[in-house]
């Protein structure tokens, strides 16, 4: 360095020596007033003197562990400076460590420290860590957390105690989310330390889909206009959280002018270069900031600390001129043989060991742990340096480095190395870039008992995990959440934060709050009435248990009741002229088929399953084509019997009993055919039909083969069609032959109820489809029933007069 050397402020000589720097006083004076003064800083900062003293606290402590360093005896030089200049002279001065002209004395005696401890500040360390680092002299801070400092091009040598701010802007943004606030303001102290800490805060914080309202930056040496704009700000903002990363000569300004302007009802999240100081407490509005939240390093005990800090005396450093400063300001006395000005002398008595300061203070140890762990960090360094064993060492060709000349860059890659666990369990070690592992603890700034402000641990965070116990929700949001069952849509022009809740559609569901999306249910399923559950749809068929299924088996039934009984009264008068004219085999056959016909309408109500699929249609194909086929040979009987009675014909031998039954047969065979073929080829099958309806199942028997279907239904409507015609020719015969004329009005109910099915069945939907089916079988086996059977109870329960051959032959006598 050009110029005189510059005195360290605190100084023990040792065969190693480690640089601190720390800034004991705050408050730069403008650089029109510096030329008054020779210490240019106007307050003390009692926080910064107890991080020195516990740099010296601890290398007092490693020089009497014998199993530490054995025979080296570490020293010290601690620079007070504030100011970026000031305190980059001061590194420039541990580096170059010339106290004076070199001789051939001294010139083998190492003057430049191992390693430099400080500073507290990003800003100050982001200046002179590159300048150091070209001397390959490791730096490690306690509290610089800027998380550019990861650089390794640009800050090869830097180490540092306490977490990036990259993981501190982590845990905010988890915090942020974690108690549910998506619309937050941020502002930062102007400097690399702020800009770079928000920047990596509003990255994480967008990830986690919160929202930042506004942005914006000042600083303390700044024009008072920046911080007149940053209070408007707050002030006309919508939200009430507001992240504040910055350090505490900031926030005190912040908070002043915020009370001056009576802006209340705001939620800070705040740094850990605030969040702590206990300054806070002695400025004016400080009020504002209590409920304040931020992460903070974890708080420890150092044994022995509290007293070697209430030992400081004057005598201790008597070449320190601020231990002086601090020790008339302490007792308010003057160390001066003559006092002066109001101060009277100091008596010599005066000990801290009575007095209750900040610095004395140990029970809120954080940062001041971190440059303990400092200190031992480069203890353990050179204790492995010294112990390090030829050809396992870490340099080339496994050599180790040489006690007597000890050089910074041996140090360097020694510290790289170092792992250990501190007396309270605490790993210590660096990663590639030099950051220590991430852990915090989550403060409450509260007013006590005492009516002082002091931070409340209220939660762990380890990089990976939240643990929190608060519950708290001060309405910093842009829109409200969206509950579950509904979904945000972004309001036009305005952030992601700030959107409606719009239900989801039917068949959709969200089932967490703030859903971006719907998410639709699987096919089988359909969204509840919150729309936040996906539920089985409803599955349809026509069962027994609905109205419309007990009406259909009701009729059915009863047309089985009725088709059994008009059984009994032709099978108790078998042998009246009546029921013998009418060919009573075919009669109780058709009376059969009928009372099949009514029985398989059952098979289409209830759960379709592959048998019932198969049998429904089948049975109802092969019991109409025997029914039919029974009317068919009765329409046949008539018309043979008609020409029969006339002279000279012999027609009934063509058509005698044999040949009416090959006849039914016949006509039944070939259906059957047609279902046997259907049901090999491609057979019906119960089917889910899920596109009818959106919102349930339609549990259906598919055709299989449509050919199938049709051909058996056409293949009964090509029969009843052609007993239709047969029945219409002979309709004209007498009227003890009128058989074909109630055939001919039965066959014409029948199709006209088949041919309206057809059109019916195709449009109707679901289970009606079964339902109309149904109903077909019924309408058309009623009027089989009715028609052909009916009017002969009449007459054989309720007219007997007219069952007699001697009535039949004189009608017939008559109609000739």
């Amino acid at each position: 360095m050009q110029g005189p050397p510059l005195p360290p402020e605190l100084a023990q000589d040792g065969d190693v020596v480690i640089g601190g720097i720390f800034s004991f006083r705050t408050g730069l004076l403008p650089f029109d007033r510096r030329e008054i003064c020779i210490y240019c800083c106007l307050s003390f900062n009692f926080r910064e003197f107890k991080f020195a003293q516990a740099m010296i606290f601890a290398i007092n402590e490693i020089n009497e562990n014998p199993d530490m360093l054995p025979g080296v005896k570490l020293g010290y030089r601690i620079y007070d400076d504030c100011g970026t200049m000031d305190i980059l002279r001061a590194a420039l001065a541990l580096v170059s460590g010339l106290g004076g002209e070199v001789s051939d004395e001294n010139c083998t005696k190492i003057e430049s420290v191992q390693a430099i401890l400080g500073h507290s500040g990003s800003r100050p360390t982001i200046a002179f860590a590159p300048v150091v680092g070209r001397f390959h002299v490791p730096v490690i801070s306690h509290f610089a957390t800027c998380a550019c400092l990861s650089n390794r091009k640009e800050y090869p040598t830097f180490f540092r105690t306490i977490p990036s701010d990259y993981y501190q802007s982590q845990a905010l943004a988890k915090l942020v989310k974690h108690l549910g606030w998506t619309w937050i303001g941020v502002i930062a102290v102007e400097n690399e330390y702020g800009l770079n800490g928000i920047a990596a805060f509003i990255q994480a914080a967008q990830e986690y889909g919160v929202c930042i309202e506004y942005s914006d930056a000042f600083s303390s040496s700044g024009p008072p206009a920046d911080l007149q704009r940053i209070t408007s700000k707050i002030q006309s903002a919508s939200s009430k959280v507001i992240l504040a990363f910055m350090s505490h000569r900031e926030i005190k300004l912040l908070a002043k002018q915020l009370y001056e302007q009576n802006v209340t009802g705001v939620q800070w999240l705040g740094s850990d270069a605030w969040i702590t100081d206990h300054s806070l407490a002695d400025s004016e509005g400080h009020g504002i900031l209590v409920g304040s939240l931020g992460f903070t390093v974890s708080r420890v005990q150092i044994h022995g600390l509290e007293e070697h800090l209430r030992g400081l005396h004057p005598s201790l450093f008597p070449h320190s001129r601020f231990v002086r400063d601090f020790w008339e300001d302490v007792f308010d006395c003057s160390l001066k043989a003559t006092a002066t000005g109001r101060r009277k002398p100091c008596s010599g008595l005066e000990s801290l060991r009575d007095v209750e300061s900040p610095f004395t203070d140990v029970s809120e140890l954080r940062f001041t742990n971190n440059v303990y762990k400092s200190v031992y960090s480069v203890a353990y360094a050179l204790d492995a340096l010294l112990k390090c064993e030829e050809g396992r060492g870490p340099f080339s060709n496994g050599s180790c480095a040489n006690p007597a000349q000890i050089q910074p860059w041996q140090v360097l890659e020694y510290l790289s190395m170092v792992n250990f666990t501190t007396p309270e369990g605490e790993r210590v070690y660096f990663d590639s870039n030099g950051d220590s592992p991430a852990r915090y603890e989550l403060v409450n700034l509260q007013i006590t008992n005492r009516g002082t402000m002091e931070e409340v641990t209220v939660g762990i965070y380890d990089a990976s995990q939240l643990t929190c116990v608060l519950s708290m929700n001060y309405g910093s949001l842009c829109s409200e959440s969206c509950p579950p069952g509904s979904h945000k849509v972004l309001q036009k022009g305005l952030p992601v934060c700030c959107y409606d809740c719009i239900r989801c559609p039917a068949g959709e569901i969200s089932n967490s709050t703030d859903s971006i999306h719907c998410m639709k249910c699987a096919p089988e399923f359909w969204s509840n009435e919150r729309r936040d559950a996906c539920i089985p749809k409803e599955i349809e068929f026509l069962t027994y248990g609905e109205i419309l299924g007990t009406l259909l088996a009701s009729f059915s039934l009863l047309g089985v009741f009725l088709t059994t009984l008009t059984t009994i009264v032709f099978y108790c008068h078998k042998e009246t002229p009546l029921v013998r004219a009418n060919n009573s085999e075919l009669s109780f056959l058709l009376l059969f088929s009928l009372t099949l016909c009514f029985l398989c309408s059952l098979t289409f109500i209830g759960r379709p399953t592959q048998w019932s699929c198969m049998l429904r249609h089948t049975a109802f194909g092969i019991t109409f084509v025997l029914c039919i086929s029974c009317v068919l040979g009765k329409t046949i009987l008539v018309l043979m019997a008609f020409k029969a009675s006339l002279p000279g014909s012999n027609l009934m031998k063509w058509f005698g009993p044999t040949q009416q039954r090959l006849c039914v047969v016949s006509f039944t065979l070939i259906q059957v055919v047609i279902c046997i073929l259907w049901l090999t080829i491609s057979p019906p099958f119960p089917f889910k039909n899920m596109i009818l309806y959106r919102d349930r199942i339609i549990l259906e028997c598919q055709l299989g083969s449509a050919l199938g279907f049709w051909a058996v239904l056409g293949y009964v409507g090509v029969l009843a069609g052609l007993c239709f015609v047969i029945a219409f020719l002979g309709r004209k015969l007498p009227d003890n032959f009128n058989e074909a004329k109630i055939i001919t009005f039965s066959m014409l109910i029948f199709c006209a109820v088949w041919i309206a099915f057809v059109p019916a069945y195709i449009s109707s939907p679901g289970k009606f489809t079964v339902a109309v089916e149904i109903f077909a079988i019924l309408a058309s086996s009623y009027g089989l029933l009715f028609c052909i059977f009916m009017p002969k109870c009449f007459i054989i329960l309720f007219m007997p007069e007219k069952n007699t051959k001697k009535h039949m032959f004189r009608k017939s006598t008559n109609n000739r």
